[in-house]
C-alpha cells in the first residue's frame, strides 16, 4: 500500500514540473529578425469596440506607472509613441543571483480604433562591472548590439544574455497588454469648441 502512494506522488509531482516546463517554454515568444537584420519583439493585439482614444490613454497610464524604466523619447505623432528602455540581466549561480549587465532597447506603441500594435528592437547589451564601493554599475557606455555575433569562447555566454531578454521582453509585453485590457481609465473628455462655419479653412 505504500508503495503504491509513493508511486502516484512521484507520478503526479513528475506531471506538475512537466507541466509547467511545458506552459514556461510556451510563454517565451521567441525574437525575430526585422528588415535590418535587428532582433525584434513584435506583436498586434485587437481589441473590439475599445476607441482610439480609449487605447491611447491606457498607453499613457502605463508609460506613467513605468517612469523609471521606460523613457517617452518623442510625443505621440500619428498615433505612436517612442520611448527607451533598459532590462537588468541577472546572473545566477547556484543559490546567488547578481546582475551581470543591462539591456537598452527601443519601444514602439501605434494605436487604432479596435486595435494596437507595438514592438521593441534595437536592444544593445552593457556589462556590468563591480564600483570601488562593491555597487554593480556598467563597465562602459556604448552597448553592444544583441545580434552581433561573439566570439566562440563567449558564445555560451552572450547565448544566456539573448534567453535572458528574451524572457524579459516577453514578461514586459504581458504587462504592456495587460495594461491595455484596464477598462477603469477612460479617454480624456473632448470639450466642444466654438465653430464659426463662415470664416475659411
Amino acid at each position: 500500500m505504500a508503495f503504491l502512494y509513493l508511486y502516484i506522488m512521484k507520478f503526479l509531482t513528475l506531471s506538475i514540473l512537466l507541466f509547467f516546463t511545458t506552459v514556461g517554454f510556451a510563454q517565451d515568444k521567441p525574437l525575430s529578425n526585422d528588415d535590418r537584420g535587428k532582433l525584434i519583439y513584435y506583436e498586434v493585439v485587437e481589441l473590439k469596440d475599445v476607441s482610439q482614444d480609449s487605447l491611447n490613454a491606457r498607453a499613457a497610464a502605463f508609460f506613467k506607472k513605468s517612469a523609471k524604466l521606460l523613457k517617452v523619447k518623442s510625443l505621440p505623432v500619428d498615433s505612436m509613441v517612442q520611448a527607451s528602455g533598459k532590462m537588468i540581466i541577472n546572473k545566477n549561480a547556484l543559490v546567488l543571483s547578481r546582475p551581470s549587465g543591462e539591456v537598452l532597447y527601443n519601444f514602439y506603441v501605434e494605436t487604432r480604433g479596435g486595435k494596437y500594435r507595438f514592438w521593441l528592437t534595437d536592444f544593445g547589451f552593457i556589462p556590468y562591472q563591480r564600483d570601488r564601493y562593491s555597487n554593480f554599475v556598467p563597465s562602459t557606455t556604448v552597448a553592444i548590439p544583441l545580434e552581433r555575433k561573439p566570439g566562440k569562447l563567449n558564445a555560451a555566454e552572450w547565448t544566456g544574455y539573448v534567453k535572458a531578454t528574451t524572457r524579459e521582453a516577453n514578461a514586459f509585453a504581458t504587462r504592456f497588454k495587460e495594461a491595455m485590457m484596464n477598462k477603469k481609465i477612460a479617454p480624456p473628455v473632448v470639450k466642444a469648441a466654438p465653430v464659426n462655419p463662415g470664416q475659411k479653412w
